[in-house]
C-alpha cells in the first residue's frame, strides 16, 4: 500500500508539471504522446490521425523496453522508431494496467531527468 502512495504522489507530480508546462491539464493519453513526440524526436509538427497513433505507439513500447517487453530495432527511412514484442505482457486488470504505465511514465521521467 505504501508504495501505491509512493507512485500515486510521484505521478501526480509529473502530472502537475507537465500541466503547468503546457498549460493545460493532462491526461494519461497526451502523457504518452507527449513521450512519444520527445522519443520520436523530430520536434513539434502536425501529425495525422494515424501519426498520432503511431507517436502514441512509440511511447508505450519505449516506456515497457526497460521492462523487457520491446527491444528497439532501428529506424526507418523516415526516422521512426521501430520495435519488436520481446515478452508476452502478462494479462493484466485494467487497475493493474494502470498501475504499470503510472510507474513506467515515473521511471521515464526520473531516467531522461526531464524535470531538472
Amino acid at each position: 500500500m505504501e508504495l501505491e502512495l509512493g507512485l500515486e504522489e510521484n505521478f501526480k507530480s509529473v502530472i502537475k508539471k507537465l500541466s503547468a508546462q503546457f498549460g493545460d491539464d493532462i491526461d494519461m493519453q497526451a502523457v504518452l504522446f507527449l513521450i512519444g513526440v520527445q522519443e520520436l524526436g523530430k520536434g513539434n509538427i502536425k501529425f495525422s490521425k494515424n501519426e498520432k497513433l503511431d507517436v502514441m505507439h512509440i511511447a508505450i513500447c519505449s516506456l515497457l523496453a526497460p521492462y523487457g517487453f520491446y527491444e528497439f530495432e532501428g529506424l526507418d527511412k523516415d526516422g521512426w522508431p521501430h520495435w519488436k514484442a520481446t515478452e508476452k505482457l502478462p494479462a493484466l486488470k485494467p487497475g493493474q494496467q494502470l498501475q504499470l504505465m503510472k510507474q513506467s511514465v515515473v521511471d521515464y521521467f526520473n531516467t531522461e531527468n526531464l524535470f531538472n
